[in-house]
Formats: C-alpha cells, sequence, structure tokens
C-alpha cells in the first residue's frame, strides 16, 4: 500500500469536487491511502508536488485543477506553464498523475471531470498509481 498527495487547485470548486471524488475513488479501490492538500491555482500544483516530495511522506501524486480558456493569453501561459512543471518533475523520478483539465469551456470540464462521464481525476490517479508501480520495479 502507498501514500498518495492529492494536490488541487480549487479555482473552480464545483469542477474539482468532481475531479476530486473520481481520484479518491480509484486511489481507494485501488487499495491506496490518500491525503489532500489545496493551492490557489494550477501553477502552484508543481511548486506544491516538489515541496510535498522533499518531505519523504508520499509514494507519489496527484495533480486536480481546470483551467478554462478566457479572452487573454493568461490560459496559454498557466496550460503550458502547468504542464511543464509536472513533466519537469515526472522526469525526475515523482510518480504523478496529471489531472489538469485545459478545456475551452465549462461544458468541456464537466464532461472530463464528472465520474460519470470521463472521469478524468479517476484516470490520473490511476497513472499515478501506475508509476508508482513502474518505481518500485527499479528499485
Amino acid at each position: 500500500m502507498a501514500h498518495f498527495l492529492i494536490v488541487e487547485a480549487r479555482f473552480y470548486a464545483h469542477l474539482n469536487d468532481m475531479l476530486l471524488a473520481g481520484a479518491c475513488a480509484a486511489l481507494e479501490a485501488a487499495g491506496h491511502e490518500h491525503s489532500t492538500i489545496t493551492v490557489p491555482g494550477a501553477l502552484e500544483i508543481p511548486a506544491a508536488i516538489a515541496m510535498a516530495e522533499a518531505s519523504g511522506r508520499y509514494d507519489g501524486f496527484v495533480a486536480l485543477g481546470v483551467v478554462i480558456r478566457g479572452e487573454t493569453y493568461h490560459f496559454e501561459v498557466v496550460s503550458n506553464e502547468s504542464a511543464r512543471a509536472v513533466m519537469a518533475l515526472t522526469l525526475d523520478g515523482i510518480a504523478i498523475g496529471n489531472g489538469i483539465l485545459t478545456t475551452e469551456n465549462e461544458a468541456q470540464a464537466i464532461a472530463r471531470a464528472d465520474p460519470a462521464q470521463m472521469n478524468k481525476g479517476g484516470g490520473a490517479a490511476e497513472a499515478a498509481v501506475a508509476m508508482w508501480q513502474l518505481a518500485q520495479t527499479f528499485k
């Protein structure tokens, strides 16, 4: 059994509730423990994961958040930089499932976040577990 940390950006709380429900259900179904922390937005997720990894208390991480395109370039900055930073952490050998949604509108976000539809929160948790299991084969 492993202990996973879910790091969630609650900017869109109603959407994150769905992502979180899917992630928790997937981790529990796999028999793993989990804790959850909240950060202000998607850009803060990688920093929180790096801080938590340094503590040595967690075996893997699930990144959850929603970025919806607006009228400015900010969408591209948040989407690209959060994904880049999460990927950089994975290349350092950290088991992370990336469930940060980047959508054009709220309807797309709902379809992806809802556990009864695309369940991207559950998928991110399953990816984190799979990467943790892979890491165990190299120890």
